[in-house]
């Protein structure tokens, strides 16, 4: 085994036929592990997303959003028998070890490559652990160390007029400028909500922002977001819900179903946070309750998120 860093990994291979990752982030709830990691290739490294799901007992689920692969992972030992073609690349160990996460990869001729030398270059990474090079027809093996950090997620609602505003878009800027200030902003999803509901503005849609966030900065970035929405709302209505964690509780995603399908009130929505141990908070009022703890429930369902019931 060999130790190195992603600045020895650059100076040692220059190869042509290695193309570094540009970023991995490493998100930890209990013993669930989401890995984020992004690649400039496309549309081509959907190979690796079902390979991977296909090899890694390890993996809940797999998906690809553009250059930006997402592995959600149980902490745990699953060796893999390589195949080419049919188990040719995964995930056989995640752990957690204090304020690190460790990501043993395993793969076959490029993927073996991609499972040492290209993710080990990439931003975020602290080290590898390189146990086979790979490449050719040869397998290749290394553990990528990366920072703990864990997920928060911001559900925004009622920030606009009947006059002027959009949620979505100062939800973004609300995202864009966290991160400017040393937050990953990692994703937004703009949820549809019950169409007939006579309280709308327009669209009634609500909107989701997820961070990967440093151990003791959740605070902080909520901070934030409270700051910059008593700032620029043009509602009286605004609130904001506050969730720390990865998989969504089941309640929630019902809740959020019904807010799809019917006519929610403020008192609906407190109760399923209460029970949960999700935070409500009335940025200028609390209508926006409704819709902000429902963005929440489908922040990790893109195409439901977007559906709407009529």
């Amino acid at each position: 085994m060999e130790i190195l860093r992603p600045s020895e990994l650059k100076e040692r291979f220059r190869d042509p036929w290695i193309s570094p990752y540009t970023k991995v982030l490493t998100m930890v709830d209990g013993d669930l592990v989401e890995i984020l990691e992004y690649h400039p290739c496309i549309s081509g490294s959907e190979w690796m997303i079902y390979q991977y799901s296909r090899s890694s007992k390890l993996i809940e689920r797999a998906r690809r959003d553009g250059n930006r692969h997402t592995y959600l992972a149980h902490t745990g030992k699953a060796p893999i028998e390589l195949r080419a073609s049919l188990n040719a690349a995964g995930i056989e160990e995640v752990s957690v070890e204090g304020d690190e996460v460790r990501v043993v990869h395993a793969g076959l001729a490029g993927a073996g490559v991609g499972a040492a030398m290209c993710r080990g270059m990439a931003e975020g990474v602290k080290r590898i652990e390189l146990y086979e090079v790979g490449g050719g027809s040869k397998p290749g093996r290394a553990a990528v160390i990366t920072p703990r950090l864990e997920k928060v997620v911001l559900g925004i609602d009622d920030t606009d007029t009947p006059e002027s505003g959009a949620t979505w878009t100062l939800a973004n800027n609300m995202g864009m400028e966290i991160s400017r200030r040393g937050f990953e902003y990692i994703d937004h999803v703009t949820v549809q909500l019950y169409p007939h509901n006579p309280r709308k503005t327009q669209n009634c849609v609500s909107v989701a922002l997820s961070f990967a966030v440093q151990p003791g900065k959740s605070n902080e970035l909520v901070h934030l977001a409270t700051g910059f929405l008593e700032e620029n709302t043009l509602s009286d209505k605004t609130s904001l819900a506050v969730f720390r964690g990865i998989k969504v509780p089941k309640e929630l995603k019902e809740y959020s179903m019904m807010a799809k399908k019917s006519f929610m009130e403020v008192e609906d929505a407190e109760e399923v946070a209460e029970s949960l141990g999700i935070d409500l908070i009335e940025v200028t009022g609390a209508q926006g309750k409704i819709g902000a703890l429902a963005a929440i429930g489908l922040y990790d369902d893109p195409e439901e998120a977007a559906r709407v019931y009529y």
